[in-house]
């Protein structure tokens, strides 16, 4: 158990107006390696839903990336497309998932009908 213990990496989810204003005390938490945003839940929560482009979504997020790494934790992004993964990256995100589970699968359905 010590050795797993050892090599786990605990990461928490940012993705609401309350988690964004507690992020310093969020950051702070011992135990914590990292911070993953996930960014339709908090557009949504910032008054922009499902507008994850939002100038002011992407200040925040960009913000957010910076705060991480600036308390010494590593940073992820759940990346709809591959441009916003690579500005993410450049931001200073350690590690970006592209794409999202349900758009995945419509375009992998809408293709497959498309081939019939």
């Amino acid at each position: 158990m010590a050795q797993a213990n050892e090599s786990l990496c605990l990461l928490v989810q940012v993705e609401s107006k309350v988690a964004l204003e507690n992020l310093d005390a969020i950051l702070e938490v011992e135990g914590i390696d990292g911070v993953f945003i996930g960014p339709a839940d908090l557009s949504a929560s910032l008054g922009y839903p499902d507008n994850a482009g939002h100038p002011e979504v992407q200040r925040i997020i960009e913000s957010c990336i910076y705060r991480i790494r600036a308390a010494g934790k590593a940073a992820g992004f759940l990346a709809v497309d591959p441009a916003m993964a690579q500005k993410c990256l450049a931001w200073g995100a350690n590690f970006v998932a592209v794409g999202v589970d349900t758009m995945l699968y419509h375009r992998g359905a809408g293709q497959q009908v498309g081939d019939v």
